[in-house]
């Protein structure tokens, strides 16, 4: 009986990859942050209402937080627009 054996040591991920986010990954996270908080921050006013009949702060405070992750994903988007200078449609002529 042959036995097979492997030719060339095995090539794995865990070799390349320290375990650590790159650079480039870690600027893409601080370009994402505002957004990330914003979500965070609507998660948080909702999850308070969960157990209760929201009163009208908890709606204002709902309305506020939506209002900032638009903001921030607007903004987001617009950073990503400008830096990559790729055309936004919808604009006025």
């Amino acid at each position: 009986m042959n036995t097979i054996a492997a030719l060339q040591t095995a090539v794995t991920a865990a070799a390349l990859f320290d375990g650590e986010p790159s650079d480039l990954e870690l600027d893409a996270i601080e370009l994402e942050m505002p957004a990330i908080l914003a979500d965070v921050a609507l998660l948080d006013a909702q999850i308070m209402t969960i157990d209760r009949t929201p009163s009208e702060l908890d709606h204002q405070r709902i309305r506020r937080a939506r209002r900032r992750v638009l903001a921030a994903r607007r903004d987001l988007a617009n950073r990503t627009a400008a830096e990559s200078h790729v055309p936004v449609s919808g604009g006025a002529a």
